[in-house]
């Protein structure tokens, strides 16, 4: 047995002992939860006393903010690599479909077989031998001469005789 006596702990008071257990448990929140451990290093790097105090929480709270940075940093690349391959899978092919259904009417056109015969030239034969209608087509091609001359009327009267004249080119001789 020794005979020194043991020291006498100082005695916390409650305040002192509350401090102590919020420390600690800064530690554990600081790990998991980045919106506190920048909280934490902001006050920590605002008072120099109590950052060489808990250096190791300062030191914590520098490690869950980079290890935040690097997750995130790791989503935005698995996030483009996921949308590269779902526009590889589902928008190239729906663009070259629709591309391809674009011009694919003008394709479908070009190969039905062509007709060996129009259905409806025995039909124009027969009205074109029809006298009636071969008159009112003739009707049609000819107009009448009077048709052709528009009758005077007052307006056309009213303007000097003058501005009406045509101009005529002169030919060279």
């Amino acid at each position: 047995m020794s005979f020194e006596k043991p020291r006498p702990r100082p005695k916390r008071s409650g305040v002192e002992f509350e401090e102590e257990r919020a420390w600690v448990s800064f530690y554990r929140r600081v790990r998991t939860d980045v919106a506190i451990a920048t909280e934490v290093l902001a006050q920590l790097e605002a008072d120099p006393e109590s950052k060489r105090a808990h250096l190791a929480l300062y030191l914590c709270c520098k490690e869950s903010l980079r290890m935040h940075k690097v997750r995130n940093a790791r989503n935005k690349r698995i996030g483009l690599f996921v949308r590269w391959i779902c526009h590889g899978a589902f928008i190239v092919p729906l663009q070259g479909l629709r591309r391809g259904l674009s011009s694919g009417g003008d394709i479908a056109v070009e190969c039905l077989p062509e007709p060996s015969k129009e259905p409806a030239v025995p039909q124009v034969r027969r009205l074109v031998s029809d006298p009636e209608f071969a008159n009112a087509a003739a009707g049609f091609v000819q107009p009448s001469a009077a048709s052709t001359v528009a009758p005077a009327t007052a307006e056309t009267s009213a303007v000097p005789s003058g501005a009406l004249k045509p101009k005529v080119a002169r030919t060279a001789a």
